[in-house]
């Protein structure tokens, strides 16, 4: 009897102690990271478009590590394995280029096709077989290049000019459009019907070449490259050599060193220049480039222009486009360049600054070098700018009318007499500010080519 007890005692420590094993079993197998439980993810939009030339593109993820992939393509009659095969160990992303198959077990006439996406991941769960992640993707087949069509544009453009493009762009699926010119990317903006747009381009003055070309792209990835006919004319712009005196880098250079904490530690004269005269520049120049390089996207129904002429009666004092040279003591010692971008005017002190066309002030604020500035918007990317002012009579989101005094010539940044720093800018880059003057030239490469693109485009 003692026997039988001792028996029954120790099963039931045994079953007590298998139970034990069990849920420690269990409990292992819930919360061990190989036995994760949580499925791969595919990322790929439900509907896609395809060109059969470009790959497509699938992602797949996995926070253990994927295992394997399978990849099915049918179009809805017959299917055909493209892809499969498995991932190295603890690869946690991983992005499948598919293929068009060069079989001939597909439609090619299809337009329409299915992917199915099957990934595992390594994990133990499901009887070490891993979660299973399953996604059926439905394809429009698209072959069809936009078809580009340019209307009119400018028929030259000089360096550092700027030119008008209006064009008709087609595509069932126009994903992207735009200008491409030595390597800047012009936005465009819809021209009063569907299908149409216009642009703006700019030739940066420090390029010696040029071509512009209207980039639609579609959401199939067809490409469509049209070359805007374009006159190109070089222009050699002055080269200056002055000679940074003591005076002048004790007085404006200094006083602006000391206006920012960036620069008023610096005691070398040469280096405080230095410092001022590019650095800064520059800094002052990426915030013009952000407040100049927007454009609309509403439909623009027309858009007139007149010559600008900012300050009445006055006299130029420097030319856009000058490359300066700074020289201390000798033009053996050069120690600072700069490119003046802008075209400065003088007449009066404390003259009126109008402005010449209607727009909106995007900036009126102090800007280092170019003092208290103003910008404008005037609309189709283009925009004017006022520098060296000793007095802002606008602010930020005013609508001004054309003839508005905006603001006062003064000596505020980087000026030694009172003028006024008078700059264009089309989509963020400078251009030449003197054929904005000229109304003949507003006339022909603007005025005329809405014309004529209106005439093609008709009511």
């Amino acid at each position: 009897m003692r026997r039988r007890k001792s028996v029954k005692k120790g099963n039931k420590f045994i079953v007590i102690a298998l139970l034990l094993l069990i849920l420690v079993g269990i409990g292992y197998v819930y919360t061990a990271p190989e036995f994760e439980r949580q499925k791969p993810v595919i990322t790929s939009q439900n509907n896609l478009f395809w060109n059969r030339k470009d790959p497509l593109k699938v992602e797949l993820q996995d926070n253990f590590g994927l295992k394997s992939f399978e990849l099915i393509l049918s179009d809805g009659t017959k299917s055909i394995l493209v892809a499969k095969g498995d991932f190295k160990k603890s690869t946690k992303v991983e992005q499948l280029l598919i293929k068009y198959p060069k079989n001939k077990v597909l439609n090619s006439k299809a337009k329409k096709l299915r992917l199915k996406v099957i990934v595992t991941d390594s994990s133990k769960w499901n009887f070490f077989k891993g979660n299973r992640s399953e996604k059926v993707i439905d394809i429009n087949i698209d072959t069809k290049l936009p078809n580009v069509n340019v209307l009119s544009n400018s028929y030259s453009i000089t360096q550092g000019g700027s030119a008008l493009v209006v064009f008709q762009a087609e595509d069932d699926n126009l994903d992207k459009l735009y200008i491409k010119a030595d390597g800047k990317i012009f936005n465009v903006e819809p021209y009063r019907k569907e299908g149409y747009f216009v642009s703006l381009i700019a030739w940066p003055f420090k390029k010696e070449n040029f071509k512009a070309k209207i980039i639609a792209i579609d959401k199939a990835g067809n490409k469509r490259v049209s070359n805007i006919p374009l006159y190109l004319r070089n222009y050699k712009y002055k080269v200056s050599w002055i000679k940074a005196t003591d005076k002048f880098i004790d007085g404006k250079i200094t006083d602006l060193a000391l206006s920012n904490p960036d620069y008023s530690d610096i005691k070398d004269r040469l280096k405080k220049l230095k410092a001022i005269n590019e650095t800064m520049r520059l800094k002052n120049e990426e915030l013009i480039h952000k407040y100049t390089k927007n454009i609309s996207s509403k439909m623009l129904k027309d858009w007139k222009i007149k010559r600008f002429y900012p300050l009445k009666n006055s006299k130029k004092v420097a030319s856009y486009g000058d490359e300066r040279h700074y020289y201390y003591q000798s033009k053996n010692n050069e120690v600072s360049t700069s490119y003046h971008v802008g075209y400065d005017l003088a007449s009066v002190r404390m003259a009126n600054i109008r402005a010449s066309n209607a727009g909106k002030v995007v900036f009126a604020n102090e800007n280092g070098i170019y003092g208290n500035m103003p910008i404008i918007d005037h609309g189709l990317g283009l925009y004017t700018l006022y520098g060296h002012c000793s007095k802002l009579l606008v602010k930020e989101g005013d609508e001004v009318k054309a003839g508005e005094i905006i603001a006062k010539t003064g000596t505020s940044g980087l000026a030694l007499g009172d003028h006024l720093h008078f700059g264009i800018l089309v989509q963020g880059i400078e251009v030449r500010p003197i054929e904005w003057f000229d109304k003949n030239w507003i006339k022909n490469n603007i005025a005329d080519v809405f014309k004529e693109a209106d005439r093609i485009i008709g009511n």
